[in-house]
């Protein structure tokens, strides 16, 4: 099977196109449980500038979407206190593939199944690209972080740890 630079659309790519989004495409081997590392390599990138889209519930089941530089980790308690939550945690992988529409590890949080609110760690927006998953597995789209900001409606908070 030959590589090609193109992949075909996800419900991503149809939404990053209708919102007039500027990507570039970036297809990669992907590996189970290889995570942002695995695909920061790949590609080249800093793993800091590989976005991961990751799905959380809060106290009342309620889904919402945290996007995370790939070499840090969500403070759960930092994100419910800025968004007046009393708890926030990650979802198990069928809840966060019913909300989203995507399969955990090409979660997007472009083209949604169903809405939901988008926090993004502050420190991203800072970024001049930034490597986001593209809707599939193996795939992650580049863009501008304004862009995703103004696609998404990501409301900035401060809640990344180290790794």
């Amino acid at each position: 099977m030959s590589k090609s630079s193109h992949v075909s659309e996800t419900p991503a790519t149809v939404f990053l196109k209708k919102n007039r989004v500027s990507f570039t495409e970036h297809p990669y081997e992907y590996e189970e449980r290889g995570g942002t590392r695995v695909s920061a390599e790949k590609l080249g990138v800093p793993e800091h500038a590989v976005v991961k889209t990751l799905v959380m519930e809060d106290e009342d089941k309620k889904p919402l979407i945290v996007l995370m530089h790939g070499d840090r980790e969500v403070s759960t308690k930092n994100l419910a206190r800025q968004t007046g939550k009393k708890r926030v945690e990650p979802c198990a992988a069928e809840v966060a593939q019913r909300h989203s529409g995507y399969q955990v590890g090409g979660t997007s949080p472009f083209g949604l199944r169903k809405a939901m609110p988008i926090y993004v760690e502050r420190t991203i927006l800072a970024l001049e690209r930034v490597w986001i998953n593209g809707g599939r597995r193996g795939y992650l789209v580049a863009l501008d972080p304004a862009e995703l900001v103004r696609v998404s409606k990501a409301v900035p908070v401060d809640v990344a740890l180290e790794k």
